[in-house]
């Protein structure tokens, strides 16, 4: 059983330190900031992500399931990444949960301190991941044009 992600002060804080070191390229795993306009609000909204590259391809996961960026970046036509100096516009697509599931199971074995919210072991083969895909949403990221 995946355990239940919950948004308390202290994490706000931690998302916004780790946003601002993944601006500035220093934060650990290769985390980066997200910069996506609210859905609601119209505010640019920046969190922290960890990117991950499979077979070429970049990808964004949600391992605590549809929060806000996620649903932000559903209904956004494009957001920004940034890494260091290098700040990119990308597109983002959500991928079926049989797409996802390899993705999902790569993210789960390369990002440890999320294997708690995930219902799948890093070991578990892929239709386990592709059960709670849905679960987890995967964005496929290329650059706006």
């Amino acid at each position: 059983m995946a355990g239940t992600y919950r948004t308390t002060p202290l994490r706000r804080r931690i998302d916004r330190a780790m946003a601002a070191l993944g601006r500035r390229g220093i934060a650990p795993g290769g985390n980066a900031a997200l910069t996506v306009v609210g859905r609601r609000s119209g505010e640019r909204r920046t969190v922290p992500v960890t990117p991950i590259v499979v077979d070429g391809r970049r990808y964004l996961v949600a391992p605590y399931g549809p929060v806000g960026w996620v649903q932000n970046l559903r209904a956004a036509d494009d957001a920004v990444l940034e890494r260091g100096r290098r700040a990119e516009r990308i597109r983002a697509e959500e991928l079926s949960p049989q797409a996802a599931a390899p993705v999902l199971r790569e993210y789960v074995r390369r990002v440890p301190i999320v294997r708690p919210h995930v219902a799948a072991d890093p070991d578990a083969d892929v239709p386990a991941f592709a059960a709670i895909a849905a679960d987890h949403p995967v964005f496929a990221i290329t650059p706006a044009p």
